[in-house]
């Protein structure tokens, strides 16, 4: 039997993640395809940033999404967050209606990228410039491998300079950081 789970941010009740969602206006909307193994994760910056940005964000858990979840409607105007090659910053004076973000570890990420041929098909950028992780409490290969949080923080940063609240997320973003190192102290 499972343990009873907040409906909102899947967290069992101890460490809800609730009261840190604070609502953010972007005109981008968001598209996050989450690992299924990631969301129930304590680590889970996905589900925060989904939630602080909705209605405006969608998130949807799986590794291949058939053609009726990544449909032309869907992924219209959309471009992929996502480093590797032929990424590079932002044409100027081009903004996508939608960023796409894919959650998971890295190589659970560059599988889904591989069995999703419609997002291999999309423009594909990253942020402008080095950025590194706050992201204290897990482990990255590099201090550039950012968070879904922080990745998707950093583009709308970039991309859309009326977007309200973009403080308010960073501050739920380190909230959710000391909240999991200090259960890893208790431990």
């Amino acid at each position: 039997m499972s343990r009873p789970r907040c409906p909102a941010c899947l967290h069992p009740p101890s460490t809800c993640l609730c009261d840190l969602v604070r609502p953010v206006r972007s005109r981008i909307e968001l598209l996050i395809l989450q690992h299924p193994l990631e969301e129930l994760q304590a680590k889970n910056t996905a589900r925060l940033l989904h939630l602080c940005l909705a209605p405006r964000s969608e998130l949807l858990v799986g590794e291949q999404f058939g053609p009726g979840l990544l449909d032309p409607a869907r992924l219209s105007g959309a471009a992929l967050l996502y480093p590797g090659e032929g990424d590079g910053p932002w044409p100027r004076g081009w903004q996508p209606s939608r960023l796409v973000l894919l959650d998971g570890t890295w190589r659970k990420s560059r599988k889904m990228l591989a069995l999703n041929p419609s997002l291999q098909a999309l423009p594909r950028f990253s942020w402008a410039g080095p950025a590194v992780s706050r992201y204290s409490v897990r482990r990255a290969q590099r201090p550039d491998q950012l968070s879904t949080l922080e990745a998707a923080a950093l583009a709308l940063q970039e991309l859309d300079p009326g977007i309200q609240g973009l403080d308010d997320l960073w501050r739920a973003f380190d909230s959710l950081v000391s909240r999991l190192a200090e259960r890893r102290h208790r431990g």
